[in-house]
């Protein structure tokens, strides 16, 4: 996959950029940088997103919040609209530094900061909401235009009905969670995904009863443990599918899913594609 390496004319000294246009369609590669960025479209229905592993269809209209170094571009696919309207925020990832964001009341802010890295699809009434102020935000100046980005990014973390994109194999950074216990577990599971594991296994790195440790992933993950193994092994699969040209049987094998048909099954259910369409869309973008 070739991926364009940004350099935005963000000022060293300023705390962001906003970026306004009117085009007729999207012609920027596949591209990351250093900046979280949020990016608002108008009339772009019919266009194709990409966010690390993920690619759809945007609607009408676009919210997202694209994290540092996450791979991401828009193409034109089925566009329908003439005109559209693009305005991107793009801020520098230490504007909220670490030892703020630890706050109690910046706890949402951290939540999205954090989930940003995975990019984060916010829903049309998210959009109507905030558009408009994002769209004035280059009116603003100095102080007052900060606050503005400051209460934006805090309404936005708020929202709900949002959708996380990515795989978290595309995630350059490690994430953190909201649970030690929880870390150890998925840094085992990473680090072991192409061999068997039991729930067993991983209670005993979280030195936990096999019943209490099934109730504890599930209430702070909302998935049970199956479904995080195979969501870890899946960032894995698509990873090798995208960097690799090993067979999908291959591929399938060596990130711990024995059963072909049942890995089929479920990346399918996954990503809405079979793993065939999924490297076939990702190589046409490479």
């Amino acid at each position: 996959m070739n991926v364009v390496r940004e350099v935005t004319s963000i000022a060293k000294n300023d705390c962001f950029a906003v970026f306004s246009r009117v085009k007729n369609g999207f012609d920027f590669p596949l591209h990351n940088h250093d900046y979280i960025e949020i990016n608002l479209i108008l009339n772009g229905a019919g266009a194709q997103r990409v966010v690390g592993s993920h690619i759809g269809e945007i609607n009408e209209t676009e919210l997202v919040c694209i994290g540092p170094n996450l791979v991401h571009g828009w193409f034109n696919d089925h566009k329908t609209e003439k005109e559209i309207k693009e305005v991107t925020i793009q801020f520098h990832k230490d504007l909220l530094n670490e030892k703020l964001l630890r706050k109690n009341q910046l706890s949402n802010v951290r939540n999205m900061l954090q989930n940003s890295k995975r990019g984060i699809l916010f829903s049309t009434a998210t959009v109507d909401a905030v558009a408009p102020r994002i769209i004035d935000l280059k009116k603003k100046s100095g102080f007052d235009a900060t606050l503005e980005l400051l209460s934006i990014v805090n309404c936005l973390s708020l929202a709900s009905d949002s959708q996380l994109l990515s795989d978290t194999s595309f995630i350059e950074e490690e994430c953190s969670y909201t649970s030690q216990r929880l870390e150890n577990v998925f840094k085992y599971i990473n680090n072991n995904y192409n061999k068997r594991i039991t729930l067993a296994d991983v209670a005993k790195v979280a030195f936990m009863a096999d019943a209490s440790f099934s109730r504890f992933i599930k209430d702070l993950t909302g998935s049970s443990f199956v479904d995080n193994l195979n969501e870890i092994r899946l960032d894995h699969v698509s990873r090798m599918l995208i960097e690799t040209t090993h067979s999908i049987a291959e591929i399938s094998y060596q990130c711990g899913f024995n059963n072909i048909a049942n890995f089929n099954r479920t990346f399918k259910n996954k990503k809405g594609l079979t793993p065939k369409q999924f490297r076939e869309n990702h190589t046409l973008k490479g």
